[in-house]
């Protein structure tokens, strides 16, 4: 690229930055104003749902033909139809309301590992989901929505456990953020974190790989020196081990938990280890901020710009106090693909009273991504624990399949479960992955663990309606004497 195209593209960064900084900093006030007030924020929502449907109806072509029986003034949210992600997959190109979006178009970009990140129509910003319900989606975000999630994230850090005056503390410890996480494609996580890592080339940002075997994973953490450290739960778990016996040797000033559910024991035990607080974040690749956690381990609705609806398996309003069926969600952020009461697929628990921790925004807890962290036997009888979202990566990457169980059946054997049309598939699937599951238990040092195909097919969790992609079996944990991934466990 000649100089001059240099300069331009990075003048033109530079600009992109600020207009997205004063774009972040014009939501974060307008949200700690609006906030204050219980009735405020039902208005905000109000407001913006209203505008999304007249928005959607006129500009894409499927919400269009759906809409059209729907009265103009007085729509009630529970007359809006129900989409899901099957559907709405089905009619990308009619789905997303800018013309020059298209689904083969988007896949060719996805295709280049090394765009994660950057710009499609060097405008929009694309990820894709790991299909937990076994379904994967693919999602484009507007410049108002990366706006409204970072606001999000500034906002919730103030809120979410973390003490005053963090934002200081991390500077004053070096300033230096690490996530880790799965990085070697489109996921969601990686995607922001790249998209900001290049238009804000001053900050110290690093993305690590949640791939990595754990000891060259804790040798790049204490190079790095991360001030700030985000990730899994499980993930942080095993850090926290690592930090506890003292091959982790750095001192973080705050830990950012998403992408699994945090259980109050690990969470404990995630503080402890690191003597600083977790922020607790529930997003999906359908929306990145949905709630966040405070101090009585409720999460919190972002309810100005998120409506979430626990129902039951007809759709119908479940009250609260009782566990939904599924959550429909509506992300009022995002207009080029609008999410619209939308099956996410987790079950919910609204609180029915006011959230002792003062804050006034809507309380909930949510079954999420419940997967068990792996401990395995290596061939000198040391033990290996493995992160689940690890292992579910490789199979997905490898092998394209998306409805698939891991069941860890002994310390030295893995099963996997797949669910394909034809013996030709099945076949096809379970050489492709059970050769990348071998290759990364050889990268981890684990060469005599043997890993089977299985015979039934993968079970859905019953309470959240996803995939436990990862299971230890009761036989194997009593045999390694590991403990479960997270008592409990949204998105990469």
């Amino acid at each position: 690229m000649a100089s001059g195209e240099h300069t331009r593209r990075d003048a033109w960064q530079a600009l992109r930055a600020s207009m997205a900084y004063w774009s972040c900093m014009s939501r974060a006030a307008s949200m700690w104003w609006t906030r204050r007030d219980v009735t405020a924020v039902e208005m905000a929502r109000n407001e913006r749902f209203r505008a999304l449907i007249d928005f959607a109806r006129s500009r894409s072509p499927y919400y269009a033909r759906i809409y059209g029986g729907l009265p103009t003034f007085g729509l009630d949210p529970q007359q809006v139809p129900v989409m899901t992600k099957r559907t709405l997959m089905a009619h990308f190109d009619e789905w997303v309301t800018d013309p020059r979006v298209n689904l083969r178009a988007v896949l060719a970009f996805l295709e280049d590992k090394h765009t994660v990140g950057e710009r499609y129509l060097d405008r929009y910003v694309v990820w894709k989901s790991s299909g937990t319900t076994g379904e994967p989606g693919i999602y484009v975000e507007d410049a108002e929505a990366l706006a409204t999630y970072d606001a999000l994230i500034a906002v919730q850090a103030g809120l979410a456990g973390l003490r005053p005056g963090y934002g200081w503390s991390v500077l004053a410890h070096g300033g230096r953020a690490a996530l880790v996480v799965a990085t070697d494609d489109h996921f969601a996580s990686i995607a922001l974190w790249q998209r900001a890592a290049r238009e804000n080339p001053w900050a110290q940002a690093r993305g690590f790989s949640v791939m990595r075997p754990l000891p060259e994973l804790v040798a790049m953490l204490n190079d790095f020196q991360p001030a700030f450290l985000a990730s899994y739960p499980t993930t942080l778990s095993l850090l926290a081990e690592e930090r506890v016996a003292g091959r982790l040797r750095i001192d973080p000033a705050a830990l950012w938990s998403g992408g699994e559910t945090l259980a109050p024991g690990t969470r404990f035990t995630i503080e402890r280890a690191f003597e600083c607080p977790v922020a607790n974040e529930y997003g999906a690749s359908e929306c990145m901020s949905i709630a966040f956690g405070c101090r009585e381990e409720w999460l919190h609705v972002n309810a100005d710009w998120v409506l979430l609806e626990p129902v039951d398996c007809d759709y119908k309003p479940v009250p609260p106090g009782e566990a939904s069926h599924t959550v429909l969600l509506t992300n009022l952020a995002n207009r080029v693909q609008p999410i619209i009461r939308y099956d996410l697929g987790d079950s919910v628990v609204a609180k029915p009273e006011p959230c002792a921790c003062g804050n006034p925004l809507p309380a909930m807890r949510v079954e999420g991504r419940c997967d068990d962290i792996v401990a395995l036997r290596g061939p000198r009888g040391e033990m290996v624990r493995l992160p689940p979202i690890a292992l579910t990566t490789v199979v997905e990457e490898a092998a394209s399949v998306h409805r698939f169980q891991i069941v860890q059946r002994a310390p030295d054997r893995l099963s996997l479960r797949l669910v394909l049309g034809c013996p030709e598939e099945r076949k096809a699937a379970w050489h492709v992955a059970s050769t990348a599951l071998k290759g990364y238990l050889v990268q981890n040092a684990l060469p005599n663990v043997h890993v089977a195909l299985d015979e039934d097919e993968p079970i859905i969790d019953t309470i959240s309606g996803k995939l436990r992609q990862v299971v230890v079996a009761p036989a194997s944990l009593r045999s390694t004497g590991a403990g479960a991934a997270s008592e409990s466990s949204p998105e990469r």
